[in-house]
């Protein structure tokens, strides 16, 4: 993997570069739709290309090798040959989702052990079966085992787990160098930095990453229920201890304020659920702010979605889509869904213009009062 700095100002920390993969380059900054279990919910992959615009979308670890399997994925020939998408990938080590089963999982020195959420079956994840999983799904990008640390913890707690992720992460890497790719293409391994909301566990985290010359660093543990000012307090300090010439990706995060706040702060890199999981219930993130498409007022408004929408599914009315969600067609859920993805793209792809052109910072805080608007 290869990342080409393209463009940074002085009057902001945002950056715009080319991530370079097996599979096709990835221009940033960039939001990869979520395919927790190998497909992004309710959307084609034609889709996803052609009308979205994504680069690169993420599968789970967790919620792959559960189902369906790392058996049938290697048979397929890796997920991209499973799921047809012939882009770049990322996968998510699971330890998010681990961390999200709470009293069903322990952790200790070797790993986690956690019940499945599917059929209550015991299994365990260590930092190297992690590393071996994410071969056999084939991304491009894989991420280590850690511990996310809760938002809400206290410092002692906080330091013992990033210890913990510190020496799981000496674990990954072991286990990465001594195997090799399953499919004929190269994979490459972030670490990331964790800390929770503590300035001296971030830098600590950020300096002991760097250690391993790694090709990129994601950020985890944050927008896990800290307050939003701390969030962007961690993503500073931690932007301004990794090298200026890798990307940097913020796990799970966020709104589209979130991102343009954290694009200011240095992000390349993001991914959520948001855009998905609140389309499905019907809100809808548009340049002019946010819509609650159940709201009645919508009942008899046959303007469009969104009159700037750049998705196919924007030419479709607002009564027309009020009406499929109140019934709960499962069409609904898909036009919402493919409407707020778009948006997420063009937010990132207008950024990476008004970056280059030197315009970024009046764009952003412009923008950024629009998106607080409630239509």
């Amino acid at each position: 993997m290869k990342f080409e700095l393209i463009a940074t100002k002085k009057d902001t920390s945002a950056r715009a570069g080319k991530i370079t993969t097996a599979h096709g380059e990835i221009e940033t900054p960039i939001f990869m739709p979520v395919g927790t279990a190998g497909s992004v919910k309710g959307v084609h992959t034609r889709d996803l290309k052609e009308d979205i615009k994504a680069q690169i979308i993420l599968g789970n670890t967790y919620h792959l090798y559960l189902r369906p399997g790392t058996s049938v994925i290697e048979y397929a020939g890796g997920l991209h040959k499973f799921n047809r998408w012939d882009g770049p990938i990322l996968t998510d080590s699971g330890g998010f989702q681990v961390f999200s089963l709470g009293d069903i999982r322990k952790l200790s020195e070797e790993g986690a052990r956690f019940q499945s959420h599917i059929d209550g079956s015991y299994h365990v994840f260590t930092p190297e079966n992690v590393i071996d999983i994410q071969r056999s799904i084939g991304a491009d990008i894989i991420m280590a085992f850690d511990e996310c640390t809760p938002g809400d913890a206290d410092y002692k707690y906080a330091k013992k787990s990033l210890e913990l992720t510190k020496r799981w992460l000496d674990r990954c890497f072991v286990q990465f160098r001594k195997t090799s790719p399953k499919y004929g293409y190269e994979q490459t391994l972030f670490p990331i930095v964790q800390g929770s909301i503590y300035k001296d566990l971030r830098k600590d985290a950020a300096k002991h990453v760097q250690t391993f010359n790694a090709d990129g660093y994601a950020i985890g543990g944050l927008s896990v229920g800290e307050p939003e000012e701390s969030m962007y307090e961690m993503t500073e300090i931690t932007t301004a201890e990794l090298p200026e010439n890798k990307p940097r990706y913020l796990m799970g995060v966020g709104t589209p304020i979130n991102i343009l706040e954290s694009v200011d702060r240095g992000i390349d890199m993001f991914d959520c659920v948001m855009p998905t999981r609140n389309g499905r219930n019907g809100m809808l993130f548009t340049s002019q702010g946010t819509i609650n498409i159940r709201n009645k007022k919508w009942e008899n408004d046959h303007s469009p979605v969104d009159e700037n929408g750049t998705s196919y599914v924007d030419q479709y009315s607002k009564a027309y889509l009020r009406h499929l969600i109140i019934s709960n067609e499962m069409l609904g859920a898909q036009i919402a869904s493919q409407h707020n993805l778009a948006f997420y793209l063009w937010l990132v792809k207008a950024a990476r213009e008004k970056i280059i052109a030197g315009t970024f910072k009046s764009w952003k805080n412009e923008i950024v009062k629009n998106l607080k608007t409630r239509l």
